[in-house]
């Protein structure tokens, strides 16, 4: 078994119109990983993350970022574990982000 990262990408035009649409987007994410917990898969459920951001290069140039010129964003990740590239993808059918015109990137984790 190996660890993944499922790194969710989506449009900074698309925020809940309401509460009651904020709540069952969650509920659609907490079905969608309860799913892959149930078969033991789930290794962390990771975090949603801010669209606040610094990016600092090399001699300490920092600016705002990471995205500004782009309208897709990272909007959180979490670790799930398979035996594949393959099934670590197939762990991704019915994931809410699709309903969000999102995707997901799964990337194997190498340990250092």
């Amino acid at each position: 078994m190996q660890d993944f990262l499922f790194i969710f990408r989506t449009n900074l035009d698309n925020p809940p119109s309401s509460p009651e649409q904020m709540q069952t987007r969650m509920k659609a994410w907490q079905d969608w990983m309860g799913g892959i917990a149930a078969q033991d898969k789930l290794v962390s459920s990771g975090n949603r993350l801010s669209s606040d951001a610094k990016v600092i290069k090399p001699r300490n140039v920092i600016t705002n970022g990471p995205f500004v010129e782009i309208k897709e964003t990272i909007g959180g990740y979490i670790m799930v574990r398979a035996d594949s590239l393959e099934e670590a993808a197939g762990l991704s059918t019915g994931c809410p982000i699709f309903g969000m015109n999102g995707s997901i990137e799964v990337r194997p984790v190498v340990p250092m």
